[in-house]
């Protein structure tokens, strides 16, 4: 939390240094508020489209959950991931609350894997294309950022591969696993406990029973490529939507959602708690010809508003009600 802290004082430092905020507000109040619903609509449907596909691949795996505890664990994993470097922490709490709920770890982890794969693909596919097919796009507009939009699609991709090779190479995430084990206990962080070796190759054979389910069910992949497609979407069209709530004109709107999954892709995997900061001054570099003279700031306050910190009140305030609410049932049963 205080990291977090630092980096969002640094952000407010950096952005607003030698800026009229008062003239930022007055531009801010202008704007036409109805334009703004559907952009704030676009985090909800962001967050709801990650519950939508951990509720249909946990559904192909035989393991009923409502929707509603699907959204919950889609708030959960948004807010860790907003508040960690490299958005490092969503995942581990998204296990631990379906723990709480009798998910199997390894079922949860490879589910959650997956997740995260087409998720980063969906990046990656946006970076790729842009770099080789948009040249006069890049020319345009990401000349003053090349050489962070480059790192970030480099990142994506081998982040996308490491994790493809854990998820369809059961065998090599079991031999990895059993191999840490020996290495923590090799070095006394842990004491040698035949009974944990045997749970934790036992847990290793459930998910590399849960991988080749998944490896022989491409459909599913299919599925969820496509929704997590959509979902992607419907947050860089934030952007657009407050261009439009400053009644501005004369952008296309495919100029205005690809920069903003171009910001997307850029920082994703940099070690900053949501992209704070590099967020921000990439957006005022990039959008610097879309917006206006005395609305690129503004814009960037309320595009960045709804899109990260709208979904940070709101996944905090439902990971509040998960804390409160997942596991109780069973553990008032005990």
């Amino acid at each position: 939390m205080v990291f977090l802290l630092v980096v969002f004082a640094l952000t407010l430092y950096s952005v607003f240094k030698g800026e009229d905020l008062r003239a930022v507000l007055r531009a801010i109040i202008t704007v036409n508020p109805w334009y703004l619903l559907p952009g704030i609509a676009g985090v909800i449907i962001f967050i709801w489209g990650e519950s939508i596909i951990i509720h249909y691949m946990f559904g192909t795996l035989k393991i009923r959950t409502k929707r509603w505890t699907c959204f919950l664990y889609s708030c959960v994993g948004f807010f860790f991931s907003a508040i960690t470097p490299s958005a490092s922490g969503g995942q581990p709490m998204q296990i631990y609350y379906m723990r709480k709920n009798k998910i199997p770890v390894p079922v949860s982890t490879l589910v959650l894997m997956i997740v995260t794969i087409t998720y980063k693909s969906v990046l990656v596919a946006i970076g790729l294309f842009v770099a080789f097919f948009q040249r006069g796009f890049v020319h345009r507009y990401l000349e003053g950022i090349l050489p962070i939009f480059y790192l970030g699609v480099a990142l994506n991709v081998l982040c996308c591969i490491a994790m493809s090779i854990l998820a369809f190479h059961p065998a090599l995430a079991k031999w990895i696993m059993m191999k840490f084990l020996k290495i923590l206990e090799r070095i006394h962080i842990l004491k040698h406990k035949p009974e944990r070796t045997r749970r934790l190759a036992e847990s290793m054979d459930q998910y590399n029973a849960t991988a080749l389910y998944l490896r022989t069910h491409g459909r599913v992949i299919v599925n969820v490529l496509i929704i997590t497609f959509l979902q992607r979407f419907a947050l860089f069209f934030v952007t657009w939507f407050v261009y439009k709530a400053f009644g501005l004109n004369g952008a296309h709107i495919y100029d205005v959602v690809m920069l903003q999954a171009v910001v997307s892709v850029s920082v994703d995997m940099l070690p900053l708690p949501g992209g704070m900061g590099i967020s921000e001054n990439l957006f005022l570099i990039i959008f610097k010809g879309i917006f206006t003279a005395g609305l690129l700031l503004p814009g960037m306050v309320l595009s960045r508003g709804i899109a990260y910190y709208v979904q940070l009140l709101l996944s905090a305030g439902m990971t509040l009600f998960a804390h409160l609410t997942i596991g109780q049932k069973a553990a008032d049963k005990i």
